[in-house]
């Protein structure tokens, strides 16, 4: 495998993992992402119209990257188990996966890119605890936020997926069922059409949101759980951003919002604007810095006490007029004007113009 395509089979192994669309889209129709459990599935997946030009086909076997002429699909073949835990997967001989459930991932020893499965009602429990820590006391999973951890089926965990489904990710069973993951409800059978299955994934997702996770996790289960804490979301994101600033070198963070805040003033305000859309920006710090990310762009920002200060009281009041009530409008007006520069507004309203405030 060349260079090239070892780093588009890692994207696409990650969107096929997680739900999430490849960045940037991918023209065509069909599926991006299509794993495969046994090649003897591989002839009836290719003569359907659920692989196009833009999928990338992963499948047991030798298959080298091989276009395959009539779709023109990208066909690449691996050795191990992408879908049990406690296995483990090598690609092309430069990527190599370990796949973990989620209870036993914290006692589990990470040596090397691991992806962790919620696979049934015990691994779902442990992520809600650990997620009702983190909110409450600041306190992330050791293994969660490291660089080499994904978990995997994010939209049945709280994350907003509207993107995810059979054009972002399929998953063919040994035995030919076809769903978007190996713990997912069953949509179809290897060869059927991509309108079938998409079809049959629309009547899935409004019985129960949980297509990907529903044969791991009872709806019944599930869907409370994730309705009781709307916050899960912006837990998951914030997983993102500490696995982000560990890879350049960054650890001890606190996230605001998240056992505590910055500026401990702001801890009791009630209903603030960041508590929950895993949209709004992100403030953490360590005891040397701190650093807002704004979602939808790669750079994340380093701030100096007063100005990452001013900044926490613009993401939990929510408009530059409350925080600049009892604070500097000063100050306010300067921390909205570096970030609506910088082409990543701290806050909507102050995308073209940083809104005006009292001084």
């Amino acid at each position: 495998m060349n260079e090239a395509l070892i780093s588009r089979t890692g994207r696409h192994l990650r969107s096929w993992a997680t739900g999430r669309p490849l960045a940037g889209g991918t023209a065509g129709g069909g599926s991006a992402t299509v794993v495969l459990e046994d090649a003897a599935q591989l002839p009836a997946v290719l003569a359907s119209d659920v692989v196009g030009p833009r999928t990338l086909v992963l499948v047991p076997g030798d298959q080298d990257g091989e276009e395959h002429g009539p779709s023109g699909a990208t066909v690449v073949g691996f050795e191990g188990s992408l879908s049990e835990p406690g296995g483990d997967a090598s690609i092309g001989g430069a990527i190599f996966l370990q796949v973990q459930d989620y209870g036993t991932s914290p006692y589990m020893s990470l040596l090397g890119t691991t992806l962790v499965r919620v696979a049934g009602e015990p691994d779902f429990e442990a992520f809600l605890a650990d997620a009702d820590r983190a909110r409450g006391t600041g306190e992330f999973e050791a293994f969660a936020v490291s660089p080499a951890v994904q978990i995997a089926d994010l939209g049945a965990l709280g994350e907003a997926a509207p993107d995810d489904g059979p054009g972002t990710r399929l998953w063919v069973a040994a035995d030919g069922a076809v769903s978007v993951s190996p713990q997912g409800t069953r949509l179809g059978t290897a060869g059927d059409s991509a309108a079938d299955l998409s079809a049959a994934w629309t009547a899935a997702t409004a019985a129960a949101p949980s297509v990907a996770l529903g044969r791991a996790v009872p709806e019944a289960v599930r869907g409370p759980a994730v309705a009781e804490r709307p916050w899960l979301g912006r837990y998951l994101a914030a997983l993102d951003m500490l696995r982000d600033l560990q890879v350049h070198g960054v650890s001890d963070v606190r996230i605001s919002g998240f056992g505590g805040r910055l500026a401990a003033e702001l801890a009791d305000v009630s209903g603030a604007y960041d508590a929950q859309d895993p949209a709004v920006p992100f403030l953490a710090w360590t005891p040397q810095a701190a650093y807002v990310r704004v979602p939808g762009h790669e750079r994340t920002f380093r701030l100096g006490g007063r100005a990452a200060r001013t900044a926490e009281r613009l993401l939990v009041h929510g408009d530059p007029a409350s925080a600049a009530d009892g604070a500097d409008g000063a100050a306010v007006r300067q921390v909205l004007d570096f970030f609506a520069e910088r082409g990543a507004p701290l806050l909507p309203a102050t995308a073209d113009a940083p809104a005006e405030v009292g001084v």
